[in-house]
């Protein structure tokens, strides 16, 4: 087991995603995975499936987190269930087929992946950049591709897809508080299928610590899923009294600290 002043770490960080989650409206994958990648090679566990323990833990916490904002959003009646409808088979089958691919290649080439992602988000939500309405919703088969290579993405990373499905929708003219409301619904069967996907990818996988399920490791999901669910909503009040513009130029940094922190573990 982890020494004990690690999971104090673990425990500051998760309440710390879980606060930025509902603050900036971010998903807490994106402060999850690094975490877990610093926890699991702190504490010497995962060996050659550190990174993959890491995205498959993230999206199990997700599991739980996203169900309560979907019911959120649901309850002020800002979903629309026609493009969840439409998009939903997309990011699942997309999801689970990327975590297949995720759990054959190596660790080291699934971080390059979140670093090149978080450096293109960091500088997405520095310079608030937001693609202008130009077109309606494909039709079926457009939103079924745009879907899959969301899940896809999204299983490489270990997040619900919201930093993509929101811009997509924005592009395609749904309002911003409907885009956001419906890429909040499209996140839980991303975590489901993610989750189930690394489950399955890494059930047969040697050298995985105890305590995990596939390339899930259920202690840290546990503790993070109870911190993110109850620290979410106290962002999202904090949201309203604080500048959250100005906070998310300052995410948009810390992520490229932590990108830059990964990436010279890549390069050493």
């Amino acid at each position: 087991m982890p020494p004990v002043e690690l999971f104090f770490g673990l425990v500051a960080f998760g309440a710390l995603a879980g606060f930025l989650a509902g603050l900036l409206g971010v998903g807490g994958g994106l402060v999850i995975v690094p975490v877990m990648v610093w926890f699991l090679g702190s504490a010497h566990l995962g060996g050659e499936h550190v990174q993959h323990l890491a995205v498959g833990t993230s999206l199990a916490v997700m599991v739980f987190t996203s169900f309560s904002s979907v019911m959120a959003h649901h309850r002020k009646g800002a979903v629309d269930w026609g493009i969840v409808r439409g998009m939903a088979p997309g990011v699942v089958l997309g999801t689970f087929a990327g975590s297949q691919i995720a759990g054959l290649l190596p660790s080291d080439g699934l971080k390059w992946f979140f670093v090149v992602y978080a450096y293109a988000i960091a500088l997405q939500m520095f310079f608030n950049a937001k693609p202008a309405g130009q077109r309606a919703m494909p039709g079926r088969l457009g939103q079924l591709s745009a879907a899959g290579l969301i899940g896809t993405i999204s299983s490489f990373v270990g997040i619900g897809g919201g930093s993509m499905s929101v811009p997509f929708m924005s592009w395609c003219n749904v309002p911003i508080h409907r885009a956001i409301a419906t890429s909040a619904a499209l996140g839980w069967p991303i975590a489901v299928s993610g989750t189930l996907g690394y489950l399955a990818g890494g059930w047969q996988a040697n050298g995985l610590p105890w305590g995990s399920a596939g390339f899930v490791y259920l202690p840290a999901m546990a503790t993070l899923m109870a911190l993110t669910v109850l620290l979410a909503p106290l962002g999202a009040a904090a949201a309203h009294k604080l500048p959250v513009a100005k906070l998310k130029k300052a995410f948009a940094l810390l992520m490229v600290v932590t990108a830059t922190e990964m990436l010279l573990s890549l390069l050493r």
